[in-house]
């Protein structure tokens, strides 16, 4: 096998539980670097990065990834960003618990962010300006096009929302999935992916992004990294604007974009064969000419290093069931609504539940009046469509 594959679960400052994987190459070779992925909005690591770990692994590159929390199988609310800083942070403390690893002290440290990853990537430079050697950056998202900013007055009024209902999966988008990946048969596999998030974003998170895009573009003559750019110029998701920005504004000596014709988002995921192999050629290039030795001075982290990451000894065992009274909005067959609380089987419920006990329903008629049914009669284990607030 030209590389190996392992995966492990650590636990962050904050007490999460976050899953890593890493893609190595062969016992028999030394990595000529460290590449540390930053996975984009509602994706993961094992399986929707897998083809760019292995394709790096096997250009003899050391590929480290982490489902962010909420994200792929890390704990937490699904696809739920509190504070985006709490994404860059869980990174930060990952990323150097690996770089102070016995064997990769002394290796050269590249970023790889795609789409939202790239924007976890340009944040974690800012963090720490002179840690890492270089980075790829594939249609980040690190400004805000004109063409998608929203009204001052619609950003004011979620922003009232926010603390109210969070997590309500209330903000309206497009579909991304049709928008970013080019090849059917490809999209059809990220649909089928049950690891990747494909709901509307959920009220805080979205809030969240508008306010990093934002800040990280006030910061881009901030950035001084080598770096190499990658996008689309047919991509609909994050404009190609958005790179031209960055090349423009950074005041990196050493930085270069690369503009593919007629190609879609995901560039590595979602384009033809040929497409995806073109790209990573790049990528591939440049990372062998900024990792090739002589060209990196590595400041090498030890074993001491407190980076507040808890290794796990194994995957951890299945969440263990407790009882939690929760309120929530329900609808029953888009008929009816109803507030009121319930015993769930776990912290965070899916979008059905299992009822075992009568509740008050809440009719609303065409007039706006509300009508309570009590105890209105539901046999055990009845299923209901849940609305979470």
């Amino acid at each position: 096998m030209e590389f190996e594959y392992q995966e492990e679960y650590v636990k962050s400052s904050r007490g999460v539980q976050l899953f890593t994987c890493r893609w190595l190459p062969s016992d028999s070779s030394s990595p000529k670097a460290l590449v540390f992925i930053c996975h984009g909005y509602g994706m993961e690591c094992s399986g929707f990065m897998r083809e760019c770990g292995i394709r790096l692994a096997r250009a003899r590159y050391a590929v480290f990834g982490i489902d962010y929390e909420g994200h792929g199988r890390s704990s937490g609310s699904r696809c739920y960003i509190k504070k985006f800083e709490n994404i860059v942070n869980d990174c930060h403390d990952f990323f150097k618990s690996v770089c102070a690893e016995k064997d990769y002290r002394y290796k050269g440290r590249f970023l790889y962010g795609e789409s939202m990853g790239g924007a976890v990537a340009l944040l974690l430079h800012k963090k720490d300006p002179l840690f890492y050697h270089g980075a790829v950056l594939v249609a980040p998202m690190c400004k805000i096009s004109e063409k998608l900013k929203p009204r001052p007055v619609v950003v004011n009024m979620l922003t009232g929302f926010e603390n109210l209902v969070p997590k309500w999966k209330i903000v309206p988008t497009k579909d991304v999935i049709d928008s970013a990946f080019k090849d059917p048969f490809k999209r059809e596999e990220v649909r089928n992916n049950k690891l990747i998030y494909q709901d509307k974003p959920r009220l805080k998170t979205a809030l969240e992004m508008l306010r990093t895009s934002m800040m990280v573009e006030e910061s881009l003559k901030l950035v001084t990294l080598p770096f190499v750019v990658l996008h689309g110029d047919a991509d609909t998701v994050t404009d190609p604007e958005i790179s031209k920005a960055l090349y423009d504004r950074a005041r990196s000596k050493d930085k270069t974009m690369k503009l593919y014709a007629g190609m879609w988002h995901a560039l590595t995921a979602g384009e033809t064969d040929e497409n995806v192999g073109v790209v990573f050629a790049d990528i591939i290039a440049w990372l062998d000419k900024h990792a090739a030795e002589g060209n990196l001075l590595v400041e090498p982290l030890h074993e001491t290093f407190n980076v507040g990451i808890q290794k796990l000894p194994s995957p951890p065992p299945a969440a263990e069931k407790h009882s939690h009274h929760r309120s929530y909005l329900c609808g029953f067959q888009g008929t009816a609504h109803a507030s009121f609380s319930y015993v769930a089987s776990s912290p965070d419920c899916c979008s059905r539940a299992r009822w075992s006990r009568d509740v008050k329903i809440m009719f609303i008629d065409e007039r706006g009046k509300r009508n309570i049914s009590n105890c209105f009669p539901f046999k055990l284990h009845s299923t209901f469509s849940v609305l979470k607030y």
